[in-house]
């Protein structure tokens, strides 16, 4: 059964994006790497098929960007050698995507576009929940509603299916996919 995952953008990044103009389009990449700053895909565990969906800390509000399928993940290096010219130019074109040391990279069939105004409400930020080996826990630093620190949702992290399926659904509420 597919997994599904969120990845936390810095709001550099995401000024970066709404300023260069990708507000609207459908995410097709996503890079990784060894460095906090940049998280592994592999290493947390995604495979072909799982969903990730990239999301910002942002006036102590959690905002859902869009969602991505995984097609394939591929070293970086040599991603080059295993796309088709067409996934190439895609890797190319979300280039302010690539920051920091990068050592991966996530392809897939054109995703919800890329949006900057859909927060996650504050009923579902409160029982967000992740999924791990060690078990399942909750955001933390979620008080009246509000996320007053990024850290528990900085970095790879699996969802509980509940918090999947919620986040599915405020994308396909919001008419992004």
């Amino acid at each position: 059964m597919p997994a599904s995952y969120t990845t936390l953008w810095t709001n550099d990044l995401c000024r970066t994006l709404i300023s260069e103009g990708f507000t609207g389009e459908r995410l097709t990449v996503l890079f990784g790497g060894p460095h906090q700053s940049l998280p592994s895909f592999a290493r947390a565990g995604v495979r072909p098929g799982d969903v990730i969906h990239p999301i910002r800390v942002y006036r102590k509000r959690l905002w859902l960007l869009g969602a991505l399928e995984v097609g394939r993940l591929l070293d970086y290096d040599t991603a080059g050698e295993h796309l088709a010219m067409e996934d190439y130019v895609r890797l190319l074109h979300w280039r302010p995507l690539r920051t920091g040391c990068v050592s991966e990279v996530v392809v897939g069939p054109p995703g919800a576009a890329l949006t900057f105004d859909r927060p996650v409400p504050p009923d579902l930020l409160s029982r967000l929940t992740y999924r791990s080996r060690r078990g399942e826990r909750q955001v933390k630093h979620v008080v009246d509603g509000e996320l007053r620190s990024a850290v528990s949702v900085h970095g790879v992290y699996r969802l509980a299916p509940e918090s999947a399926g919620a986040l599915d659904a405020l994308i396909r509420d919001g008419g992004c996919l």
